[in-house]
């Protein structure tokens, strides 16, 4: 993985992938104590950042493979990302979704024209279905996170952060980053190194699957004992990758890790201060700057809002716990 890559995604996804801004508020300023700047990937292509990473995968590929078509695994947003990719490259896709995934991810990456095939993640292997259907079907595999042109691809908004902060005359700030088995984390990381070293990239996880603050803590790769049973399903991963983390572990800080509670509350501090819909997983980087301010240095706060691809029902949840 280097900067070159990131670069040539960029002229990839010129034109196709929206390029979002970066929000502010004083209401959140207060809160936080300091100036809190929001990059909502909620309002990319399909709800969230994973259409960056995986159109660039699928856009990579040679065109007799892409033809043959392709296959990912997700809980839904790097599904949905795979899924319209796969559409405008007129290729089919299969994807394979946890059976509890959010209705809305299952529903949504159906209606994008995706074969989704469920399995139970607390008992079966998602790695071991994606390689077998893979080989069987003749399809290619894009991993969510552990893949480097999606990594790629998703360290693209880190070169949007990069010329945003500079125009906005931020030097210097801590970017926290909504994280799960660190494609964002990491492109970020690397983007941020090449265009803009004054900011130091953190990564935001809910309580009792925190692997990646634990392994930044240890500095090698920790797995959560548990793979399901928290509302940030979205940012939900066994460990880190191994490819995300050995770049995470030299270029960023220490992990921060917010509870269920506070990712429910800065879903509705989003809504209500900037119109904006963020998932629960979407949420934690703003949670972690609105409610960890004791772990955070500086003046300036840059924190991404992944995706805002939630249910009626947890958004309703959410707007109520303010």
């Amino acid at each position: 993985m280097n900067i070159e890559m990131i670069r040539a995604a960029a002229q990839r996804l010129e034109g196709h992938a929206r390029r979002t801004p970066l929000l502010s508020s004083p209401f959140l300023d207060e809160i936080a104590g300091r100036r809190i700047f929001v990059k909502p990937e909620c309002l990319q292509h399909t709800g969230s950042f994973k259409f960056r990473g995986a159109y660039n995968a699928v856009a990579a590929l040679d065109r007799d493979t892409r033809t043959n078509g392709v296959i990912a695994f997700s809980s839904g947003n790097h599904a949905q990302g795979i899924a319209l990719a796969a559409r405008l490259h007129a290729v089919p896709a299969v994807i394979i979704m946890p059976a509890d995934s959010p209705a809305l991810k299952l529903a949504n990456t159906a209606d994008l024209g995706a074969e989704v095939i469920t399995y139970d993640r607390a008992t079966e292997d998602r790695d071991e279905i994606g390689e077998r259907l893979a080989k069987d079907r003749g399809l290619t595999l894009i991993k969510p996170f552990d893949e480097p042109q999606v990594i790629a691809g998703q360290g693209t908004t880190g070169l949007e952060i990069a010329e945003q902060a500079a125009e906005m005359g931020i030097r210097e700030a801590n970017v926290i980053v909504c994280c799960g088995g660190g494609g964002l984390t990491s492109g970020i990381a690397l983007a941020l190194e090449a265009d803009a070293p004054g900011l130091l990239v953190r990564t935001a996880e809910p309580e009792g699957f925190d692997d990646v603050a634990r392994s930044l803590r240890s500095g090698k790769i920790e797995r959560n004992d548990a793979t399901s049973g928290n509302i940030c399903d979205a940012i939900i991963t066994p460990q880190p990758g191994n490819l995300t983390f050995p770049i995470m572990h030299r270029l960023c800080g220490p992990g921060l890790v917010v509870s269920e509670t506070e990712a429910l509350l800065a879903m509705a501090h989003a809504f209500q201060r900037l119109k904006l819909v963020a998932e629960p997983g979407g949420a934690v980087a703003l949670a972690a700057a609105l409610f960890r301010t004791d772990q955070i240095d500086g003046d300036d706060v840059i924190v991404t809002i992944s995706g805002g691809n939630v249910d009626s029902a947890m958004f309703t949840r959410a707007l109520e716990s303010i």
